[in-house]
């Protein structure tokens, strides 16, 4: 006597490897992104020559004397901004403008050429990029050659 079922096709399928595929390929894509990121980040690329022997450090000329930093703080107050610059206080581009040039003017009495006093704008965290500028614009204005930017404060 034959059953029925002994008639059925029996496949043997083993385990489901869908999901070891899955995670293998997700690995795969993995290695392969951070291997091709890595590999730039070794060394710079230069177009100085390369020397065997250093110079060392080398000490300035006599007479040089460093340039003179002047540190503008720029900080957000309700929609405008607030430059704070050594004794000065104010919340206008216009009126800093005008007092950086006052500051140039005494900078100058004092015997210290232009060229030689370095602007260097702090800005607070959330300062808008458009006050920067207008400090920025202000501190070119009145007459500074040498304006740069900070990291924020």
């Amino acid at each position: 006597m034959r059953f029925p079922a002994s008639r059925k096709i029996h496949y043997d399928s083993g385990p489901n490897l869908t999901p070891l595929v899955d995670v293998v390929m997700v690995i795969l894509i993995f290695l392969m992104l951070v291997g091709s990121f890595g590999a730039s980040e070794h060394f710079l690329t230069s177009n100085l020559p390369i020397k065997q022997a250093g110079t060392g450090q080398t000490h300035p000329p006599a007479g040089w004397v460093a340039d003179t930093a002047l540190e503008i703080r720029v900080d957000p107050r309700g929609a405008g901004f607030e430059a704070v610059a050594g004794r000065i206080r104010v919340n206008d581009a216009v009126q800093l403008e005008n007092q950086l040039r006052q500051m140039l003017e005494q900078f100058r009495k004092a015997g210290t050429p232009p060229e030689k006093v370095q602007v260097i704008i702090s800005p607070g965290k959330v300062v808008r990029y458009e006050h920067l500028i207008r400090v920025y614009e202000s501190a070119l204005s009145a007459g500074f050659t040498k304006v740069a930017f900070a990291t924020s404060h």
